[in-house]
């Protein structure tokens, strides 16, 4: 297929403290038609996949709003909602809709959380780029609008393990279970579907698992680690799991120092899930081709 290319600007935003480069480009193909190409960094395309052909999508804390309108431009969604809390992203977000001209198909709006949206308006949601806990505080605080929503895809920053907790208690059910690194940042990107199962299926996801034929994988650590991402381990999660069992070791050290009796138990603690983690590691390594 050959191009024409009618247009072209570029667009640097910075989210999550990560920097990175948009490109647009409008062009025609030999029939005359308009296509155009958004290039997304990788964590925002692993969430755009993630997305069902022709869904209603709400994006909260949606930043420049670059994934609605990727979603809506290729197909992913008909109809979007870019949710952002603060005035700067948020007339960045108008702005690039508007750029796209996509302001029919996207609205943007300016709200805390799941407010910018209606019950029923939508069956798809992404929050991408926050905390755990600041995740699980959005969902909880705006329950009520997931009324109608099947699928929601998550990316937390950290705290994976009080999404995971969440999802379980309010019966939606982990399909499936990212990781990626990128510009030095590893992300984890869980995607969950309401499901009247979900009950059973968890408990069937995150039953005690054995590795090498005798490490016990307990349903906390499950949590921490991901029930899917634990046995199927790549090199970036072990990456991630190397750095964190080096920040325990180095809160172990401060904690050691203290001559207070809590001191000593929170050492312990720490000491007991260093070893439990390194166990894991360890089956991880082994069990590499």
């Amino acid at each position: 297929m050959f191009f024409n290319v009618i247009g072209l600007y570029f667009n640097f935003f910075s989210k999550s403290m990560q920097i990175a480069v948009t490109f647009q480009v409008m062009a025609l193909n030999k029939t005359g038609g308009v296509i155009f190409l958004m290039k997304l960094s990788a964590r925002l395309q692993a969430i755009a996949e993630e997305l069902p052909l022709g869904c209603r999508l709400a994006d909260i804390g949606s930043d420049h709003a670059l994934l609605p309108v990727y979603a809506v431009k290729n197909g992913k969604s008909s109809y979007a909602v870019a949710g952002e809390v603060n005035d700067g992203p948020c007339e960045a977000a108008r702005r690039q809709v508007a750029e796209a001209g996509e302001q029919s198909r996207i609205s943007v709006r300016k709200g805390d959380g799941l407010a910018v949206i209606s019950t029923g308006e939508v069956d798809t949601i992404t929050i991408a780029g926050m905390g755990g806990a600041l995740i699980v505080s959005i969902l909880t605080s705006g329950i009520d609008k997931l009324v109608g929503v099947k699928q929601l895809v998550l990316q937390p920053n950290v705290g994976e393990e009080f999404v995971r907790t969440w999802l379980i208690d309010n019966g939606w059910y982990l399909v499936k279970e990212q990781i990626l690194e990128e510009d030095g940042k590893i992300y984890e990107i869980l995607t969950a579907v309401l499901d009247p199962q979900a009950e059973a299926l968890n408990e069937q996801l995150y039953r005690d698992k054995t590795m090498s034929g005798s490490i016990i994988i307990s349903k906390p650590l499950q949590l921490r680690i991901g029930p899917r991402l634990i046995m199927n381990p790549s090199p970036v999660l072990l990456k991630k799991w190397q750095g964190e069992i080096a920040k325990l070791e180095k809160i172990c050290r401060q904690v050691a120092l203290s001559s207070l009796e809590t001191s000593r138990e929170r050492e312990n603690e720490f000491r007991q899930e260093i070893d439990q983690l390194k166990e894991v590691l360890t089956c991880w390594q082994k069990d590499r081709p």
